[in-house]
């Protein structure tokens, strides 16, 4: 691992997620399964990818290659009470919607795929008793008001799409009777001014003066209560500018149809939130972001994917609390291995280092057979590393003895002592995780090798603590005969490093690339076709090249590598 650094490709190799491979027994991932833009797993095949998404709310199934949704259950309908709602009211059907909306006053549903109300029960009517009125008497129909209405004595009905007086039970001799010789205690006001005509006895007359003067109201001048309002609430806005003012929800819908990217907010509406976010809206629910400017917005989710796919670190973010469903944006991870202790070793390569996230020094050896554990960690450069920001991740080797690392995996005591030696002391020198790099491990040990890692890996998880190994190629050809078994390595940590470096080495009979494109291809391959997930992977860059001497006759003399 010396001499070299990585990078985490969080979509490795898309390139090679679409295609076929030539290996048996091929288990690269073809599809991957969200939950809005949270990987959740990747499967080689659709249906078990669908089946998974379907134990989700808000998943989607992807094609990795192409980034195309073949599948999704993200709702259509949505129900709000105020213009605020929950992810419980979201539906898949219109029917749903309207079963749960007709449970709630102030209640509307939206279609996700186009903008405004589709369903409301905004009250249309208003009971009073005299000038008394409840939060119960209002109305989305004249029927539902006069059953209400008729309960009480001295009742009327407003309609509150223009507050106009529509209905009463007050008997015309008592109308009659107090327009004659009633005193006149409702004043009709439009802002602080008021006409001496303007003063009635009826309540009734005093509601009719006032339908003529926009933004008046009645107040009671023995109370002092205002007991009637012509106050234009609803508010249309186009992004944030004010459009205009109406007297009723649905004169303000009629005027904000007309232009996009509006809404409307309620003046009266019951809390802050309801007020600023507004009651209704034709802004398009799906909205695209680069970075964090936001370029263009689309009724409906394929849409906003065909566009936002035209754009690097572009998301796809929902009207309703800018929730991501979707991105590409660009989450690199660089790591590099120190190829020591020292502090000043570490130091010195991490300030010479632009971009770095990932620190591994090389702390922790398997010292013999028995567990013992040579340990050259630095506590101090450890918390140093940490205030930078970094994530430490320190290497643990086995000395690349192979008879030395037969011995120890065969004895299980030595194991368990040597699990519980490093994660004890990665705990308690506060790093981030382990990351394990055995090598000249013996293809005898194999099953004794995963058995280790899988162990390690339960033990640090219960710590807190992230577990990488490193692993070499390993092609589905003949790995059944190797040290390590990919497969189930790669179902067991958290990362697997692949040392996609070393094509022709120091033992090499013929010069050539450390790491030629096209081999560094096909691993790649390899470790994608046992089914290890793209997220999980981390691609070993060498930052060394070798050195090759050739004689006069063309045969190879030496070698020697040059960081």
């Amino acid at each position: 691992m010396k001499c070299k650094t990585t990078l985490l490709l969080s979509a490795l190799a898309l390139f090679l997620s679409s295609s076929g491979s030539a290996f048996a027994a091929d288990k690269t991932s073809r599809y991957r399964v969200y939950q809005d833009d949270k990987s959740l797993t990747e499967t080689s095949d659709y249906k078990s990818a669908e089946a998974y998404a379907r134990g989700f709310a808000d998943s989607h199934v992807e094609e990795i290659g192409t980034r195309k949704w073949l599948w999704n259950n993200y709702p259509r309908y949505k129900v709000y009470q105020n213009g605020a709602s929950t992810s419980n009211w979201e539906f898949a059907t219109l029917d749903q919607a309207i079963q749960e909306a007709s449970r709630w006053g102030h209640a509307s549903i939206r279609d996700l795929q186009s903008g405004g109300w589709v369903w409301n029960n905004y009250p249309k009517y208003r009971v009073y008793q005299g000038e008394v009125t409840l939060d119960s008497w209002e109305f989305p129909t004249l029927n539902q008001a006069l059953a209400e209405a008729r309960k009480w004595s001295n009742a009327h009905i407003i309609d509150l799409t223009d507050h106009s007086w529509v209905w009463d039970n007050i008997p015309a001799a008592d109308k009659q009777s107090l327009r004659a010789a009633g005193t006149p205690i409702y004043q009709v006001m439009q802002g602080t001014y008021a006409a001496p005509e303007w003063n009635f006895a009826s309540l009734e007359d005093a509601v009719n003066e006032s339908l003529k003067w926009g933004g008046s109201r009645i107040v009671n001048t023995v109370t002092g209560k205002t007991v009637f309002s012509n106050d234009r609430t609803y508010k249309v806005y186009q992004y944030d500018k004010l459009l205009s003012s109406f007297l009723s929800v649905d004169a303000a819908i009629r005027y904000a149809e007309q232009f996009d990217h509006t809404k409307i907010t309620d003046e009266n509406a019951p809390t802050a939130e309801s007020k600023s976010s507004g009651i209704w809206n034709n802004y398009p629910y799906y909205r695209v972001f680069q970075n964090n400017s936001w370029i263009g917005d689309f009724s409906t989710i394929g849409a906003a994917l065909s566009y936002a796919m035209g754009y690097s670190n572009a998301s796809i973010r929902l009207y309703d609390g800018n929730e991501t469903i979707w991105s590409n944006l660009h989450n690199l991870q660089f790591w590099g291995w120190n190829g020591g202790s020292a502090d000043t070793t570490v130091r010195a390569q991490v300030a010479n280092t632009a971009g770095l996230d990932v620190v591994s020094p090389t702390y922790f050896q398997l010292a013999d057979a028995s567990g013992g554990m040579t340990d050259t960690s630095n506590k101090d450069t450890v918390a140093w590393l940490k205030q930078q920001g970094f994530t430490v991740y320190p290497l643990v080797n086995n000395q690349f003895d192979q008879a030395l690392t037969t011995q120890f995996l065969s004895n299980a005591d030595a194991v368990n002592k040597f699990i519980a030696a490093l994660t004890d002391k990665a705990a308690t020198i506060g790093v981030d995780g382990v990351n394990i790099d055995f090598e000249s491990v013996a293809g005898k040990d194999r099953a004794n090798f995963t058995k280790f890692m899988q162990s390690l890996t339960q033990t640090a998880h219960q710590k807190g603590l992230t577990v990488s190994v490193d692993l070499p190629r390993g092609s589905v050809k003949w790995n059944a005969n190797s040290a390590f078994d990919h497969e189930k390595l790669g179902q067991t940590v958290d990362y697997v490093i692949t040392m996609t470096y070393d094509q022709y080495y120091k033992g090499s009979t013929e010069p050539g690339s450390v790491a030629g494109l096209q081999w560094v291809e096909q691993g790649v391959q390899e470790f994608l076709s046992y089914g290890i997930p793209r997220d999980k992977l981390i691609m070993g860059i060498p930052f060394y090249v070798r050195e090759w001497k050739v004689a006069a006759n063309g045969s190879l003399d030496s070698n020697r590598a040059r960081c």
